[in-house]
């Protein structure tokens, strides 16, 4: 067996011996010059590009078979600049047709090639007839089978020229290799390229080329992987009269607000747009793509729907989605009314400019909403976004334990935020409603509150300043904290300057409410204030400066049953100070009045001086004055003294 195989291996080893010497007598006496021509006739014939060469030109045969084309230039017959242009295009030729002197390119590859696509208003390209001789060249029956089946780019640069709609892109260093293998209709494409500071690895597969290339129907799967994004899509297309894709669409992004600044587009705001992903069945018609069987996912909410985009010289978005929990905390977090840490309205300019970019019309529904420290329950949002102005519907959501509807403007005028708000709140609960909607948490209970505002200015301090319209609001059955009228009316209707003590403790508990309340430039004038209780009554007249956030009103505390054998007691009392810690306290000179030793004293008292002294004493033991003394006067405490005496009368009532 061994000498048979020694016998068999000498003439296979002969056989490969003569065939290397035939090679390399084929490189020497080959006719290069015709080589040449047969190649460039060959990229002519599958390209339909003319191929004009002003380097030099290397032919090898031998131990590599390939033709090098020095500084190329590929363009169209029609065209003057070259759409194609390469440092080095080297097409590799078939072994077994070179040895019978037949000339046919196995592959080409391009080494720095640089790409040029210019789109026209109608569509076309410059590479419209390389796409058309690909596609008449590849048709079963062709005259001009194409003859070579992959091209390999290598470090290359694309520009990219749409004029019609001013965009213009730049994709460098890409590595690609483009393959549509003969014995296979289909196509394939896969390699990597920068753009915009990001590396992208994408491919790209067709099911039927000639049909993709005809503009008729053919399958597709695309891929595009990067940083800021990945996308991928697998189903069909075809472009007959327009683009047309149909299948699955799939996006994720590990923060939108960066895939959105990579991609170019405006970005919505400063707050939230992070993680997301979309799954969807796509249907793309020309620059609209319809989204059906939507599962979508942003900053943790997941909501299922239907949505639709259109470019058509603007952006335009239109959704409705449906969710079992919403949160959109991140998009009002860094949205403040009152700067940080004080008490002052926030001063920072509004940014406007997301609002002029793209137009949306939004519905959203939800089993439960989350508005920063605001829990909702079932909840139905519009939203719709056009030409700047944005307005907000809320059909109906179940907070504070009752029910609200309403609606929200926003229009844009330079860089001045125009507002309008109206909202209607049943049966919900005061205190957490007042506390998280207006920061007022002195009020408990159960009512309604109806608010309709207009407003205007850069800052949250500016709308403020041009605050209208008005409020009203109507309870039962709650509290207001701070002071117990009740208690303090009924200890000063027996002793009225008994020392007023603290007027800021307790509550005053109350069976119906009333509030009315308009405004006008940032003040807010109150002209009906009723408070109801079994025991005591009280109405409230004044203004409330919303820019300052400081209250200036005056009321009357009634016991609504009098002492036994009495009249009824009546008490004035202000109320200044600060929304969030107000200063309450009684008017001095009727409990003065209704002291038995003291008010004969303070009419005796003719002069002016002398009578203002009494009474500032007097207000020192009664708490009655708006800014208590640091020590009582030195004089007030002498012997002797006038005014000490009426205070040891005061006291004595």
């Amino acid at each position: 067996m061994a000498q048979g195989i020694k016998r068999l291996g000498m003439p296979i080893a002969a056989l490969f011996g003569l065939a290397l010497v035939g090679l390399v007598g084929t490189s020497w006496f080959l006719n290069r010059d015709a080589l040449q021509r047969a190649v460039e006739a060959q990229i002519r014939a599958v390209t339909g590009l003319e191929l004009v060469v002003n380097g030099p030109i290397d032919v090898s045969v031998f131990p590599g078979s390939y033709v090098s084309f020095h500084n190329v230039g590929l363009k169209g017959a029609d065209t003057i600049g070259p759409a194609l242009q390469v440092d080095v295009l080297t097409a590799n030729l078939r072994l077994l047709p070179l040895l019978l002197r037949r000339f046919e390119i196995a592959d080409v590859m391009m080494l720095r090639p640089h790409i040029h696509v210019v789109r026209d208003g109608a569509g076309e390209s410059n590479w419209t007839p390389f796409i058309q001789t690909i596609a008449r060249t590849m048709k079963p029956g062709a005259e001009n089978q194409v003859s070579f089946s992959e091209i390999r780019i290598q470090d290359g640069v694309l520009n990219y020229q749409d004029g019609t709609n001013n965009i213009s892109e730049q994709l460098e260093d890409i590595d690609l290799s483009l393959a549509w293998p003969s014995i296979s209709r289909s196509f394939a494409a896969t390699g990597q390229f920068d753009w915009r500071g990001e590396r992208v690895d994408g491919s790209i597969s067709a099911s039927d080329f000639v049909a993709l290339l005809s503009g008729d129907r053919s399958g597709l799967k695309a891929r595009i992987a990067s940083a800021p994004l990945k996308l991928a899509f697998d189903g069909s297309v075809a472009n007959r009269t327009s683009p047309m894709m149909e299948g699955t669409l799939t996006v994720d992004s590990p923060s939108l607000r960066n895939a959105l600044r990579w991609t170019g587009q405006p970005q919505p705001g400063s707050g939230g747009f992070g993680r997301f992903a979309l799954k969807a069945r796509a249907n793309v018609v020309g620059a609209s793509i319809a989204l059906t069987n939507v599962n979508v996912e942003l900053d943790g909410n997941a909501a299922e729907g239907v949505m639709t985009y259109a470019n058509n010289g603007r952006q335009t978005l239109q959704a409705t989605l449906a969710a079992d929990a919403l949160d959109f905390t991140p998009y009002i977090s860094t949205f403040r009314l009152l700067a940080s840490g004080a008490r002052d309205w926030n001063r920072q300019l509004f940014d406007l400019s997301s609002l002029s970019s793209t137009d949306l019309d939004m519905r959203l529904s939800a089993a439960k909403v989350t508005v920063g420290p605001s829990k909702l329950g079932r909840t139905a949002i519009g939203a719709n976004l056009r030409n700047g102005t944005l307005a907000l519907s809320v059909g109906e959501a179940q907070v504070y334990g009752g029910i609200a509807k309403g609606s929200f403007g926003i229009a844009r005028s330079d860089t001045v935020a125009d507002i309008k708000a109206q909202f209607q709140f049943t049966d919900v609960d005061l205190q957490a409603c007042a506390t998280e909607l207006f920061g007022l948490n002195k009020l408990s209970g159960r009512g309604n509150i109806n608010v309709s505002l207009l407003a205007s200015g850069s800052s949250p301090f500016g709308l403020v300043q041009s605050l209208d319209g008005s409020a009203t609001v109507t309870g039962h059955d709650g509290a207001i904290a701070g002071f117990n009228a009740e208690q303090l009316l009924k200890r000063l209707e027996r002793r009225p300057l008994s020392g007023g003590g603290n007027f800021r403790n307790g509550s005053t508990p109350y069976t119906n409410l009333t509030i009315a309340v308009k405004f006008s430039d940032g003040v807010a004038t109150a002209d009906d204030i009723h408070v109801e209780s079994p025991t005591a009554k009280i109405t409230l007249t004044g203004t409330a400066s919303v820019p300052s956030r400081e209250y200036d009103l005056k009321g009357v505390a009634s016991l609504t049953s009098a002492s036994a054998g009495g009249n009824g007691f009546d008490l004035p009392f202000v109320v200044q100070g600060p929304w969030d810690d107000p200063l309450i306290f009684p008017d001095p000179e009727s409990l003065i009045r209704r002291s038995p030793a003291s008010a004969p004293l303070l009419d005796a008292v003719k002069d002016r001086k002398t009578r203002d002294a009494v009474r500032s004493v007097i207000e020192r033991f009664t708490g009655g004055a708006a800014r208590p003394a640091a020590a009582p006067d030195a004089a007030a405490g002498a012997p002797g003294n006038a005014p000490a005496a009426s205070a040891e009368n005061a006291k004595s009532n």
